[in-house]
Parts: structure tokens; C-alpha cells; sequence
């Protein structure tokens, strides 16, 4: 099993031709997460076999154009392929109004159930549930209210330690679910097998942490801490810090500074201005501080075992 984060668009503001605003598809324990919807997210799918029908929950960190602009026309897409299965949509109060005024103006109707749910809290909270897996919010600082995201699986069961068990003959296939669930064996004569004797620990459950656009923000990391993948903007390089400061934007730097300090396995940086056409220098700065750095890239995947 594994973690599998396709880049559909890692881009700020305006776009170009190859450089495309904030999307991503997160893959998680047969999950397909889709993160900010930038204008022209449903061609980026198209592009990269990203599957629409297995989108049934969308996640709008904030209300700039470039992260939720591509979600009407998304929206009216799944009509038009007669979609029947909700669509679940996180984001920002005022979001729901957005998308039902649109559908008004333009005399349209999705066809099918849309629920959302508008986040307004400062604080970060539970968002999402069920059994496989957990998504939080990151409260950021920008200049509106935004949230980033951390996905998180729950638990596995144990594995069975098959080679044991087979040394039991009373244990019986109908057994196998109670073993996995860290239950011990009481054997026919009364005595007990101690489940550690009989499984193997289940692996470790995997977490991604998506923030843009936020300024630097060492707030964050107690709940970021030790997350398997951290996908943080990385707008400018240090030549632009003030205006960094001055827009809610960070460098890739101060991105490598949050990896470390929260000691994250790998650093993805995304979110580029447009003003820079090298995007290795963003890597070469954020290394200074957190050597595991990889750049977004669109059409990239990148996948955590």
C-alpha cells in the first residue's frame, strides 16, 4: 500500500501555457482526494487519466480565483456525464454561494447531490472520517481565510504471521478477522495464545500535509510534525522575502525552515510565481536548510511507500 500524490497544477495567479494554478489528486487508501481546483483543473485530469468519476470529495484550501476557479466548470462536467453519486466540497463559507449563484445565473443544475461543507474555525479541526482514513485542517495566515489540509490514514489491522498459525489447527479461517483485530486465541482446553504470538504489527500509517498560500508560519508544525510527505508554497525566492511578507506568500527557504523544524520525511514546494522561469533555484534554496526537497512538477507523481 502507499501514498500517491498526482501534480496537476503547482503554479500561482496566472497562467501560461505549461504552468498551470493549484490541483492535486491525493491517493489514499482507495481515496482519490481532489486538493484546490485552479482553472482548467478538469483538462489537467484529462490529460493525466485522472478518473472523475472516483472524485467524491473536493478540498478548497481558500477564495482566490487560482485554487477553486476550475470547480463550476468541473462541476457542470459531472452533469454532463449524468453523474448520480454526491460530490462532497470543503472549503471556506461563502463557497456554496459562489457555486449555486453560478448555476442560478446560468440556468443550470448539477443532476446530482452536492453537499458542502463550509469551514469557517481558526483553529484546526476534523473535517473528514471514516474508517480508512482522517483529514484535518491546517489554519494558515494568508490574506483571507485559508486552510491547508492534513490526510492521515487510521491504523491497519495486524498482519497474520501465517507460518504460526498454521502451527494451530483449531485456529479456523473465521478466526483471522479477531486475530487481526488484536484479539488473543483462547484454545479448546482454556488456555490462551497471546496475539503478538500469532501476528505481525501492521505498517505505519502514512500522512500528507498540503499548505498554500500561507506566510511563514511556525504555528503549524505541531500539527504537521513528522508527516510523511509536506507539500508547502514556495511562491518566491529570498530576493522577494518583503514581498513575501507583503502578500501572505512564502520563500522556499522559509518552506525548507517549516520541514526541518517539523522534521517531515520529504518537502514538496509548489505555488512558483510566474516572474521566475528556473525552477531549480526553488529546490537549491529550500535545500540550504532541508535536504529532502523535491519541486512540483505538473504531471509529476509522487508516491510514499
Amino acid at each position: 500500500m502507499s501514498l500517491q500524490l498526482t501534480i496537476l497544477g503547482c503554479h500561482s495567479a496566472t497562467p501560461r501555457v505549461n504552468a498551470h494554478p493549484t490541483a492535486q489528486v491525493l491517493q489514499i487508501k482507495n481515496h482519490n482526494f481532489l486538493i484546490d481546483c485552479g482553472e482548467g483543473t478538469q483538462v489537467q485530469m484529462r490529460k493525466y487519466k485522472i478518473s472523475f468519476a472516483k472524485i467524491k470529495h473536493i478540498f478548497i484550501s481558500h477564495l482566490h480565483g487560482d485554487h477553486f476557479f476550475g470547480l463550476i466548470g468541473l462541476i457542470s462536467t459531472f452533469g454532463l456525464l449524468n453523474r448520480e453519486k454526491e460530490l462532497h466540497i470543503y472549503g471556506p463559507v461563502g463557497l456554496k454561494k459562489i457555486i449555486q449563484l453560478q448555476l442560478e445565473i446560468s440556468n443550470s443544475r448539477a443532476g446530482f447531490p452536492i453537499v458542502f461543507h463550509e469551514l469557517k474555525s481558526t483553529k484546526s479541526e476534523l473535517i473528514y472520517e471514516d474508517k480508512k482514513v482522517t483529514v484535518h485542517t491546517i489554519p494558515l495566515n494568508h490574506r483571507i481565510y485559508t486552510n491547508g489540509f492534513l490526510f492521515t490514514e487510521k491504523l491497519s489491522l495486524r498482519k497474520l504471521n501465517i507460518k504460526e498459525v498454521k502451527s494451530y489447527p483449531e485456529i479456523e479461517r473465521c478466526d483471522y478477522y479477531n486475530l487481526k483485530k488484536g484479539k488473543d486465541f483462547v484454545r479448546n482446553d482454556g488456555s490462551i495464545i497471546e496475539n503478538e504470538k500469532l501476528t505481525l504489527p501492521p505498517r505505519k500509517p502514512l500522512s500528507y500535509a498540503f499548505c498554500s498560500d500561507t506566510s511563514y508560519t511556525p504555528e503549524i508544525i505541531p500539527l504537521i510534525r513528522n508527516v510523511d510527505m509536506l507539500y508547502h508554497e514556495s511562491t518566491f525566492l529570498t530576493d522577494k522575502e518583503e514581498l513575501a511578507i507583503k502578500t501572505g506568500h512564502s520563500t522556499a527557504f522559509q518552506a525548507g525552515k517549516i520541514a526541518a523544524l517539523a522534521q517531515v520525511k520529504i518537502l514538496l514546494l509548489g505555488h512558483y510565481s510566474n516572474r521566475y522561469r528556473v525552477l531549480p533555484a526553488f529546490q537549491k534554496e529550500a535545500q540550504k536548510v532541508f535536504q529532502n526537497t523535491l519541486l512540483s512538477v505538473e504531471g509529476s507523481t509522487f508516491e510514499v511507500e
